[in-house]
């Protein structure tokens, strides 16, 4: 019997554990900025909201809509599989901001009231850990572009 009961406790504590482990999308606060002389774009993703900032001199949120239930799907996935703490360490693919050749991108989440902040990357080529996540978001500036 105490062999069943320890059985059945290791399995309970064990998923339970593995739940904490994943980041919750709905505790967080996302915010991708890129930016170069002439260009600039700033979106934040917090609550089921998007909002999306094409000024510098912007005050407040700048254009915001809410996120369909299949983009939230998106995101919370690609969300859970970045390892917060080593969001500083991801290595750029490429160095075209360099030589004006892109502009210069920056991750920030502001997860259970602490900041995570990647290195600056070229806007359209992500460090590959962060990828999918910041081809979701960027996807949002597009479908909102006006240009």
């Amino acid at each position: 019997m105490k062999v069943i009961t320890m059985i059945l406790l290791t399995i309970f504590l064990g998923k339970g554990c593995s739940q904490e482990t994943k980041n919750d999308l709905a505790n967080a606060s996302i915010e991708y900025i890129a930016n170069t002389r002439g260009f600039y774009q700033k979106i934040t993703i917090q609550n089921h909201e998007v909002s999306i900032s094409r000024s510098r001199n912007e005050q407040g949120k700048g254009e915001t809509t809410k996120i369909s239930d299949a983009d939230w799907k998106e995101l919370v996935t690609a969300f859970e599989t970045i390892q917060l703490d080593s969001l500083s360490t991801y290595k750029d693919p490429t160095q075209k901001r360099f030589y004006d050749g892109a502009p210069m991108a920056k991750l920030k989440i502001t997860y259970k009231e602490k900041e995570y902040e990647s290195l600056n990357f070229d806007h359209g080529f992500p460090p590959v850990e962060i990828e999918k996540l910041v081809t979701k978001i960027v996807s949002f500036g597009k479908e909102n572009n006006d240009d």
